[in-house]
């Protein structure tokens, strides 16, 4: 109605300026006219077929109680599998410029001036490979998903993602505008928090706050990805297998919703007690999505920003990572200790010490967590072929499962707790940066940062105790 508002007073200024003495008429005669067009749109006459209404027929379906969600679901899982099957291709080539080319070439240089192998290390197999590392596996999936979710907002369709959702907010006591800051999560924590200023209330924005970490960020998919297909996806047969992989990392951004509404209600039943806000949610008109323009904002202010900061992340990371794998204290390196040390409470909880020593290194930037767990899993122990230590590796999807499979002695309750540890795991430190600048509150910020990783811990205890008293492991 919004809309249609505008158009009849923009009528009503072209009309006085051109009617003069006659202008109230004239207006009157416009306003009927318009009011007419809308009512042969909007109502229908009993005992009279209605005219037929795109936006009207689509929106039975999209925001209908009984299809609103299993199309939400389908559209995601097409934007998945989209993401999945078509960044395979466009990896391999960045992972070859990058990680083959681009790192011999600088090794080669770091030769030819005579670099000291300590700075060449740190330079070269820490700070340039996880950089690289980053670019080569996040690029291809972002240049994917954010213009196809992009399309999807041009469409006019996440708005009505947020009605669909709205029911459920209200229920667990947050604002309904909380949805459309949860969408927004699904690129960028740190933007989805950003995003929680369109909320009035302060109780219902700390919710949101908290919150947005149960959605999984870019840096996030990654991982999700790798592991439902070369743990769930390898198990179905060949023609289902990219399907059977888009549909466990679905499952998980599903699970991801729950565990915002259950954490939204716990939240406003007990520290954040208050009443729930109500809000108008205007439903936009379908549009044709203007692709070109998609394409480009997409590029250029999602993908391109989003990446910078990573690579930002990901290279002090790495050198962190390099030094740590090539600094010994007695007879093993810092990270060996780390990892021995880590090792009983990952294994009690599904996971490895390797895998936890790896989030920790890995808080600045979680598009290097796989690269860093190859890398201690073939150089801690008996150090496989072609392994160094704090040199991140590129392998193939088998090679991967080979590595984790015989030398980590990973399962399918390994790959499974992976990711939901990586869809439940404290923020990054881009998004617990941007929560301080938010709420200027250490006490919100903490929570924020050790809820979720309270959860992740218990999430994956159970699951892990499941699995051993069923005998699945």
């Amino acid at each position: 109605m919004a809309a249609n508002t505008d158009q009849l007073l923009a009528n009503a200024r072209n009309l006085r300026a051109a009617a003069g003495s006659d202008y109230h008429d004239t207006l009157m005669a416009s306003i009927y006219a318009d009011a007419e067009q809308i009512a042969e749109r909007a109502v229908t006459v009993e005992g009279q077929r209605g005219r037929f209404d795109f936006d009207r027929t689509l929106d039975r379906i999209l925001t209908s109680k009984m299809w609103g969600f299993p199309a939400m679901l389908a559209l995601l899982m097409g934007v998945f599998w989209l993401t999945i099957a078509g960044a395979n291709v466009p990896s391999q080539m960045l992972g070859t410029l990058l990680l083959e080319h681009g790192y011999n070439a600088l090794h080669q240089l770091a030769a030819a001036i005579n670099m000291p192998a300590w700075l060449s290390g740190l330079l070269i197999d820490g700070v340039y490979l996880a950089t690289a590392w980053v670019i080569a596996v996040m690029l291809p999936p972002m240049a994917i998903f954010f213009p196809l979710f992009t399309l999807l907002e041009d469409f006019g369709y996440l708005p009505r993602v947020a009605f669909n959702l709205d029911r459920l907010f209200h229920r667990a006591g947050a604002h309904g505008k909380q949805s459309l800051s949860m969408v927004m999560g699904y690129g960028c924590n740190a933007a989805g928090v950003v995003a929680t200023r369109i909320i009035e209330s302060p109780r219902e924005r700390l919710i949101a706050i908290i919150t947005n970490n149960f959605s999984i960020c870019n840096g996030r998919w990654p991982t999700l990805i790798l592991m439902g297909t070369i743990f769930i996806g390898a198990a179905a047969p060949p023609l289902l297998a990219s399907f059977v992989a888009a549909g466990s990392v679905v499952a998980v951004a599903v699970i991801g919703i729950v565990v915002t509404l259950l954490v939204s209600a716990f939240l406003s039943r007990t520290w954040l007690k208050g009443e729930t806000s109500t809000f108008s949610l205007e439903l936009p008109p379908y549009r044709p999505p203007r692709i070109w323009q998609t394409v480009y904002t997409s590029l250029i202010d999602r993908t391109l920003i989003v990446l910078w900061r990573a690579v930002t992340m990901a290279a002090p990371a790495g050198a962190v990572i390099w030094l740590s794998s090539n600094i010994y204290i007695g007879d093993m390196s810092i990270a060996g200790h780390m990892v021995q040390w880590l090792n009983p409470f990952g294994l009690l909880i599904g996971l490895n010490g390797i895998i936890l020593f790896a989030y920790i290194v890995a808080i600045p930037a979680n598009e290097i967590i796989v690269p860093t767990i190859l890398m201690l899993t073939m150089t801690l122990g008996t150090a496989a072929a072609g392994a160094q230590a704090g040199v991140m590796l590129e392998l193939e999807d088998a090679q991967v499962y080979g590595v984790l499979t015989q030398l980590g002695g990973w399962t399918l309750l390994t790959a499974v707790n992976l990711m939901l540890f990586s869809l439940l795991h404290n923020p990054c430190s881009t998004t617990i940066l941007t929560i301080w600048n938010e709420t200027k509150n250490l006490k919100w910020t903490a929570v924020a940062t050790l809820l979720p990783l309270g959860l992740g811990f218990a999430v994956t205890f159970a699951t892990a105790t499941i699995a051993r008293t069923l005998g699945w492991v």
